[in-house]
């Protein structure tokens, strides 16, 4: 028997649910949008990856772009290659592998030095590895900004480009997939340092440090 003190609770409302939900699809959506337009640096993830496994998973990551800059280093070193000649370094795709055409190269040619063939052999056959498979190989040729103009290269756009594709072809030799593979001629283009004072006075030593061919590493 009911009586007049018996008070029915108050019906729970839901309206918050719908509130709730649409924040959370506008969050979502917002971070989709930032990670759109952003450009993820693959060496510095892997390191973040590598750390958060350590930390909460209390387990070892792999770490591929890691190990290919441990075993390039690896190979570079037992050739006695130094870096000034060869340096690696990385950019927000990944690892890049800069090569002083003096070294390489015949001067105002595409044409290998014998003695560094070894270098490019035993460097392709570390990237044509199985774990490294799935890495992409760009080559780009740079030059100073002093002209050329031979019946084989008309200007540094011929240079540049017959350079990349030489490194191109060697790692080709040594079973790369082409598909892996680009080529790309910049001549003056993009220079790492000034090739000129403000008198416009040529520096030879910034010179020496923009010709140079450049190889771009990075996850396909």
């Amino acid at each position: 028997m009911s009586s007049k003190f018996d008070v029915k609770p108050p019906e729970e409302k839901e309206d918050w649910l719908m509130s709730y939900a649409d924040m959370i699809t506008l969050l979502m959506a917002f971070f989709v949008l930032l990670i759109s337009m952003s450009h993820i640096d693959p060496v510095k993830y892997e390191q973040v990856q590598g750390g958060m496994a350590q930390d909460i998973g209390k387990r070892e990551a792999a770490k591929p772009m890691q190990e290919l800059k441990t075993d390039i280093g690896q190979v570079l070193k037992g050739l006695k290659i130094d870096d000034n000649q060869v340096a690696i370094g990385s950019d927000n795709r990944g690892l890049v592998l800069d090569f002083d055409s003096g070294t390489f190269f015949e001067p105002g040619t595409a044409r290998l030095k014998e003695d560094f063939v070894p270098t490019l052999t035993q460097l392709g056959q570390t990237l044509n590895s199985p774990r490294y498979s799935a890495f992409q190989i760009e080559v780009q040729g740079h030059t100073d900004d002093t002209p050329i103009n031979t019946p084989v290269y008309p200007s540094n756009w011929e240079l540049s480009a017959a350079r990349a594709t030489m490194v191109v072809r060697f790692f080709i030799m040594n079973g790369i997939e082409p598909t892996r593979l680009a080529a790309e001629g910049l001549a003056d283009t993009r220079p790492k340092v000034s090739n000129r004072d403000i008198n416009n006075n040529p520096l030879p030593a910034n010179q020496a440090i923009n010709r140079r061919v450049a190889v771009h590493i990075f996850p396909r």
